[in-house]
């Protein structure tokens, strides 16, 4: 039975690796491979140094599979993700396993394939790509599973005990919408403020009126949570409940405890964000992260200036290098841009 990896990044990487370390049969879909099924070496360098590779299979399109998988694990990004799910329309019934940052991924992949089982997973562990084929683990962090919809159960146990003979750390969750915002929660801390100002995580969270930003859009988060009846919840390597208790402290009490942890959390990795705007092209995951909380918020009826001030600043620096230049490095200047368009943020 063939697991495949529709995404050959630093996480689908990282995934189909730790597969095949647990003795699957694992394919990857890697873009710009040409021709048939061809077998190849990945490399995971973990935190003690030592180099662990392993043999997989390679494809360029999932119809270059023989048989049908029995899971497909899409490991692209959010705007990338329509189109990975098209692309293994031949396997309608596959289990499905989408590891998405942002809310709405379980949504698409569901809509688009009613008649197959879906997992709901969310990855905290910190991966970069070092060289063709080698990868990096940066920090432990784990990975965490949870129910979509179908009778998942024998694919969900399965896929949780074979990453955990990998090394990675693995957490059952109950409920797939309190295990994805409370990722969410996560993925939000320095990523819009810091793709804007091109500062890295542990600066901004130094910065008093810079934290009183991040923890305005994460309170506002924690509100619509709440008014969608979703608690945050502990992930494998991440509990998300205490940054949601430390956010909602004075912030004299909060940022001095978060400065420290926040700042290493991702041992030392850019957020999504900012490598985009840095990059000056392409598409971004602000719709699906900041995006999100606002989409939810109008939804139950609650504003969240600040998430929405961010999403329109990050559109408007992808679109505008000039405007992105403007913001970059100025902090007075984005808490400018975000007070006119009507954001309060709190101290």
């Amino acid at each position: 039975m063939t697991f495949l990896v529709v995404g050959g990044g630093a996480v689908g990487s990282l995934l189909a690796w730790a597969l095949t370390v647990a003795g699957r049969d694992v394919a990857v879909v890697r873009r710009g491979h040409t021709g048939g099924p061809a077998h190849d070496t990945l490399t995971v360098v973990d935190l003690e140094g030592i180099r662990r590779p392993v043999s997989l299979t390679v494809v360029g399109r999932p119809d270059d599979l023989s048989d049908a998988p029995v899971a497909i694990i899409f490991a692209v990004k959010m705007y990338d993700l329509a189109a990975a799910v098209a692309s293994c329309a031949a396997f309608p019934e596959a289990t499905a396993l989408t590891v998405q940052n942002g809310i709405g991924a379980e949504m698409l992949v569901a809509g688009a394939r009613p008649a197959a089982g879906l997992i709901a997973a969310s990855l905290t562990a910190a991966v970069e790509p070092i060289a063709p084929g080698e990868l990096r683990r940066l920090t432990r962090g784990g990975l965490s599973l949870a129910p979509g919809h179908g009778e998942v159960e024998p694919h969900l146990a399965d896929l949780a005990s074979a990453f955990r003979a990998a090394g990675m750390q693995v957490r059952r969750c109950p409920d797939p919408a309190a295990m994805k915002w409370s990722k969410l929660l996560g993925n939000l801390l320095g990523n819009a403020t810091g793709a804007l100002l091109d500062l890295d995580v542990g600066t901004i969270y130094r910065d008093p009126a810079l934290f009183n930003l991040e923890r305005g859009q994460i309170l506002e988060a924690l509100a619509v949570m709440e008014r969608l009846g979703i608690r945050p919840v502990a992930l494998a390597g991440a509990d998300i409940r205490w940054l949601a208790a430390a956010m909602r402290l004075p912030a004299a009490i909060g940022r001095p405890v978060l400065a420290r942890v926040v700042g290493g959390a991702r041992g030392g990795k850019d957020p999504s964000l900012r490598v985009q705007v840095r990059s000056g092209h392409g598409p971004s995951e602000v719709e699906w992260l900041n995006g999100a909380v606002v989409r939810a918020g109008d939804t139950v009826g609650l504003a969240t200036p600040i998430n929405r001030a961010l999403t329109e600043l990050v559109v408007e620096a992808l679109e505008d290098p000039a405007r992105g230049a403007w913001l970059r490095a100025r902090p007075d200047r984005l808490l400018s841009a975000v007070a006119e368009r009507g954001a309060t943020v709190p101290r």
